[in-house]
C-alpha cells in the first residue's frame, strides 16, 4: 500500500510502498478514504516530539471504511484509568505506531466510531483530534457557565475552529484573535462576535475596549502573548491552554491572577467519553468541520508545506 513515512528528521515525509497492515486479536484493518494533518505531524517532523521513530507512517486522523461501515478512528489510545490524566501508556496514533497516512490503518475496535452520517468523509477525517482536543479544553476543562463570554485565540487553526464551532453551537459569545486580519473575518462569518489581530500594539488593550474581560480563554500558543491573555481574564475566569507554539510563557503577572481569583489548566487530547460525547455533539448539531484544502495522498510534501507556511483556515486533508 502506499503511505507517507517519516525517514529524516528535519525533511517532509515521503510517500513510499509499505505492507498492508495484519490487525493483532482485538483489531480491525479501516480502508481509508481520508486523513487529516494535525501541527504535531510538523512537530514530528521537525524533530519537537519525544520519542521519535523514522520509519513510522505519521498522521492521527482517519476516517474511512470496515467494510460498508463508514467509521472515525478515536486517535487517543490508552488514556487509563483516571479521567483527569493520561497515563503512562498513553500514546497519539501515528507516533511511535504507524497512523493514518495511508491507504489502510490497522486500530483496536473500541477507538472506531460509526461516523455521523452528514459528514464526508473529508471532514470526519478533520474531526477526531482537534474535535476531542477542543472538546475537552473547552467543556471538561473550561467548563462554560450560562452568559460566559469566551476568547479563542489562535482562529484558523483545527483545535481552535473546533473549539469555536462548538462553544457557538452552544450558544456562547465567542471573540478570537489571530495574525490575519482575513482569518478574524472567515470566523465572523461563522458567527462569532468579533476579534482582534495580535500582530497589532497594544491588540488587548483594544479587546477589551470592545468585548470587555472574558470568563474563559482557550490558548494554544504561550509565549510572550499569555500575558497579555492573562490581563483579559476576568474574575473567576479560566485560562486553557492546549499548545505551546510560541514557547515558554512570559510576562505573566501574577497579581493579576490571584486578586482576580483567575485559574491556568492544562489540557491535552482526552478520554473515550469525551469522544464519544464529542461525536453525538457534531451529530446532534449537525456541525461540519472547517476543511482549508484536500491533497492527494501522493502531494503529501505539499500539504505539509502549506501546513508549516501557516495560511491556512481550517484542516488540511490528504485522500489516499
Amino acid at each position: 500500500m502506499k503511505a507517507v513515512v517519516l525517514t529524516d528528521i528535519g525533511a517532509f515525509p515521503v510517500v513510499r510502498d509499505m505492507p498492508e497492515p495484519r490487525p493483532l486479536r482485538g483489531q480491525v484493518v479501516v480502508s481509508l478514504q481520508a486523513a487529516a494533518l494535525n501541527h504535531r505531524d510538523l512537530w514530528i517532523v521537525q524533530g519537537k516530539y519525544p520519542g521519535i521513530k523514522v520509519g513510522t507512517i505519521l498522521g492521527s486522523d482517519g476516517a474511512g471504511l470496515i467494510d460498508d461501515r463508514a467509521v472515525l478512528i478515536n486517535p487517543s489510545l490508552g488514556w487509563g484509568d483516571d479521567p483527569r490524566v493520561q497515563g503512562t501508556d498513553y500514546e497519539i496514533l501515528g507516533m511511535p505506531r504507524h497512523g493514518t497516512f495511508a491507504e489502510y490503518v490497522a486500530i483496536e475496535s473500541s477507538q472506531v466510531v460509526d461516523m455521523p452520517s452528514h459528514l464526508s468523509f473529508e471532514q470526519g477525517a478533520a474531526l477526531p483530534l482537534a474535535g476531542l482536543t477542543a472538546w475537552r479544553a473547552l467543556f471538561t476543562k473550561g467548563q462554560p457557565q450560562y452568559n460566559d463570554r469566551i476568547l479563542i485565540s489562535g482562529i484558523g487553526g483545527g483545535v481552535a475552529l473546533m473549539a469555536c464551532q462548538f462553544a457557538l453551537a452552544a450558544g456562547y459569545e465567542v471573540w478570537v484573535t489571530s495574525g490575519h486580519d482575513s482569518k478574524i473575518a472567515r470566523a465572523r462569518q461563522l458567527g462569532v462576535a468579533g476579534g482582534v489581530n495580535y500582530r497589532q500594539a497594544d491588540w488587548h488593550k483594544e479587546l477589551k475596549a470592545r468585548a470587555g474581560l472574558f470568563d474563559l480563554i482557550i490558548d494554544s500558543a504561550g509565549g510572550s502573548s499569555f500575558g497579555l491573555l492573562a490581563q483579559l481574564v476576568a474574575p473567576a475566569g479560566r485560562i486553557v491552554i492546549y499548545g505551546g507554539t510560541l514557547g515558554a510563557i512570559e510576562g505573566l503577572s501574577p497579581q493579576t491572577l490571584f486578586w482576580r481569583q483567575a485559574t491556568i489548566l492544562g489540557t491535552t487530547m482526552g478520554t473515550q467519553e469525551e469522544f464519544a460525547k464529542m461525536i453525538a455533539f457534531v451529530a446532534e448539531h449537525r456541525l461540519v468541520p472547517v476543511i482549508d484544502s484536500v491533497w492527494p495522498l501522493a502531494e503529501a510534501d505539499g500539504a505539509f508545506a502549506k501546513m508549516q507556511a501557516g495560511q491556512q483556515f481550517g484542516k488540511i486533508v490528504l485522500k489516499p
